[in-house]
């Protein structure tokens, strides 16, 4: 097992906090530090997991902070933001028109006007009509079940 030295604990934790696996920490570590460590060894810095024990304090506080900022900002994600996403669709549907792929195209060019049209959001407008409030009625059982009758019969 590689001997951390605590710049390496600290990426460790703060990369544990963005979600990151495992894997993708150790190859991190690998990549950024040149020091191969194994999955087991960054699980150990994870407090959400049991493998975690005898963590400092101060890396579970720093793993923390960093999963709450994480969760409160998405402005730091690049694929969040429409213009992104718009962006990449852009040159996808370039490389699919060129090589005349009309399907491809096609599909691309639906998805973006999803895009645009807000579609792909978690927002949802209701209107009644003409735009106005939607219409509710608090109806008992039996003014229910009636309604009920009535639409039955028309079908």
């Amino acid at each position: 097992m590689a001997k951390l030295t605590e710049p390496m604990k600290l990426a460790i934790v703060q990369a544990l906090a963005c979600y990151d696996t495992p894997s993708e920490v150790a190859e991190a570590v690998k990549e950024q530090f040149g020091v191969v460590i194994t999955r087991q060894q960054v699980a150990g810095y994870d407090p959400t997991k049991g493998s975690c024990k005898g963590m400092a304090r101060k890396l579970r506080d720093v793993f923390e902070q960093t999963r709450k900022a994480f969760l409160a900002d998405v402005s730091t994600i690049p694929i969040a933001q429409q213009a992104v996403r718009l962006r990449a669709l852009q040159r996808e549907f370039e490389r699919a028109k060129a090589r005349g792929n009309t399907a491809m195209v096609a599909q691309l060019l639906e998805q973006a006007a999803k895009e645009c049209g807000g579609v792909l959001t978690n927002r949802r407008e209701l209107t009644g009509k003409g735009g106005g409030p939607i219409q509710q009625a608090n109806l008992s059982s039996e003014e229910f079940a009636e309604a009920a009758r009535r639409i039955a019969a028309e079908v």
